[in-house]
């Protein structure tokens, strides 16, 4: 996958192509459109993926429309953060996150 500067959608079709086999790291939000948190989540994470382009993609997943793999990697409360690497969980963060944590778990991947 090529550098983006905003956040793209992953299903869990393609979660193993785009997210797992992935050369640069991805942080993945698992989100709902019902959830308040992840709508105040989304302008951080739209900010950091255009900071971030070409060292960190992010990328998003609906939990109303893909069970799979956040039922594979535990996902309970929305939203959740996951930071991947070379296919492998690095970061997590759950619930309602301040700019600066999650720009951290970014840091250390990069």
């Amino acid at each position: 996958m090529v550098a983006q500067s905003r956040p793209f959608a992953v299903k869990d079709e393609d979660f193993e192509a785009l997210v797992l086999r992935s050369e640069l790291p991805v942080v993945v939000d698992f989100w709902a459109p019902w959830c308040g948190p992840c709508k105040v989540l989304s302008p951080v994470l739209d900010d950091l993926a255009q900071t971030y382009s070409g060292k960190v993609l992010v990328a998003k997943m609906n939990v109303d429309e893909n069970k799979m793999v956040p039922a594979r990697f535990g996902i309970r409360g929305l939203p959740a953060l996951l930071l991947f690497k070379q296919g492998k969980v690095k970061g997590t963060l759950s619930g309602s996150t301040p700019r600066k944590k999650v720009e951290e778990m970014l840091l250390r991947a990069v």
